[in-house]
């Protein structure tokens, strides 16, 4: 079983609110990122909070995800990759994790569904979607890289571990430029979103 992880931590500081709640033809980010999710088969949705963390556990108690709040967001991205790897490991049935950002709305779920297949078919220990040459998310890593994860230094980061294993990593050509679009400033959100 592969797990999903929404990475939702952040103060959203550069956005002046929370981009999990942005609002993206009718829905926001976080309810379009659960359903593409959910729609590509995957079963178990693991949502990490942070900053503010009960006000947002308030804001999407009605999706069908576990929340994980990461005390230690302040330090950064992999601290909140580092409490969902904590909170599924105990799960011997969890094979892996599939990352996604939550400033990343346009996920689509037919490209998750084929990240999850080639994962399973491959044996390899991350697949990453690539869009003209340039990775994005959501990536998936396996199970067998949790400690080196939870080992990785802040300052570097899941790149660390990314980078050490360039040879066990799937990369998948899209044509979807979604995985690449980090939707982290009100401009970049007015350019993408509001401006369509």
């Amino acid at each position: 079983m592969i797990a999903a992880v929404v990475l939702s931590a952040g103060e959203s500081s550069r956005m002046g609110e929370p981009k999990a709640l942005l609002r993206i033809d009718g829905e926001t980010f976080i309810e379009r990122i659960v359903r593409a999710l959910k729609n590509s088969g995957l079963e178990r949705i693991v949502v990490v909070l942070g900053f503010n963390a009960e006000e947002m556990r308030q804001k999407i108690e009605h999706l069908p995800v576990e929340i994980v709040v990461n005390s230690d967001y302040k330090l950064g991205q992999l601290s909140s990759l580092q409490a969902a790897i904590r909170h599924l490991e105990k799960d011997r049935s969890c094979d892996g994790m599939l990352i996604h950002l939550v400033d990343h709305p346009y996920i689509d779920s037919v490209l998750v569904r084929a990240m999850l297949q080639r994962f399973g078919d491959s044996k390899n220990l991350i697949v990453v979607p690539r869009h003209q040459g340039k990775r994005g998310h959501p990536v998936i890593f396996s199970r067998a890289l949790f400690a080196e994860l939870l080992d990785a230094p802040m300052s570097e980061g899941a790149k660390a571990v990314v980078n050490a294993h360039r040879d066990e990593t799937l990369e998948i050509d899209t044509e979807d430029v979604g995985i690449t679009l980090d939707i982290d400033t009100p401009e970049l959100y007015r350019q993408h979103v509001k401006g369509k």
